[in-house]
């Protein structure tokens, strides 16, 4: 499984509604196992600049370039890009690159405290 993360800035903080407007007909591309389009909480305590994320969930390398070469993204494309100021983008594949997969961390703990196993 590939994810898909695009984070965008807003040139104009007013514009934020018209760039998740702009990007949610990205939700009707038909390739996406999983697609998200959100206004970022800025909750961070280092750094709030991101205003808006798409996340997204695709089977393969294959389905994620359909999806980027379907009418609707281009559509959104032509639509955002006059407003946002900046884009950054960062696609891995879950299988190959996550160094980090598993919850066993969680497990050690419920180990641990003596719960492990138990329903």
């Amino acid at each position: 499984m590939i994810r898909h993360i695009v984070f965008f800035t807003a040139k104009e903080k007013t514009d934020i509604d018209q760039i998740l407007e702009g990007l949610s007909v990205l939700t009707s591309i038909p390739y996406a196992r999983r697609l998200e389009i959100a206004r970022n909480r800025k909750g961070d305590q280092l750094g709030n600049d991101i205003d808006v994320v798409v996340y997204g969930e695709f089977d393969s390398e294959t389905d994620l370039a359909a999806y980027k070469t379907h009418a609707l993204y281009r559509e959104a494309i032509r639509s955002v890009r006059p407003l946002r100021e900046l884009r950054f983008a960062a696609d891995y594949e879950l299988s190959k690159d996550v160094h980090f997969a598993r919850t066993a961390g969680l497990e050690q703990v419920a180990r641990r405290s003596g719960t492990a196993g138990r329903e």
